[in-house]
């Protein structure tokens, strides 16, 4: 992900702006897209400030509140795959990929391996 131009280039920018030149100009002018001129243009008049917004966002994490659910299943069923344990998830109502299983067992600290000696 890219990081937001400076404060000082924007600044720079939506002043340019006001004192009359046009966008297209100003972008040529400060090496910047035109819709970026827009843009900080339009932040300026509905906030006063030119600072950039956040950037992405915090993901819930969806298999939380079923982390004792998955931790019994895993203790219990020895041979238990990742697919069977999403197919058991589905069946409580939570749709989730393959990998988000994973990711979350990652997390966790969680491990189970398939071993033809316990089984």
């Amino acid at each position: 992900m890219t990081r937001a131009l400076s404060n000082d280039l924007r600044e720079r920018v939506v002043g340019a702006v006001q004192a009359g030149d046009s966008c297209r100009t100003v972008a040529a002018r400060f090496g910047v897209a035109v819709s970026s001129v827009v843009k900080w243009s339009q932040r300026y008049r509905a906030t006063g400030s030119v600072a950039p917004g956040k950037m992405g966002s915090h993901r819930k994490r969806i298999l939380e509140p079923h982390r004792a659910f998955i931790v019994e299943r895993i203790n219990q069923t020895s041979h238990l795959s990742l697919h069977g344990l999403k197919a058991e998830l589905a069946a409580r109502g939570v749709k989730v990929s393959h990998d988000t299983v994973w990711q979350f067992l990652r997390r966790e600290g969680l491990r189970f391996k398939k071993n033809t000696v316990r089984a």
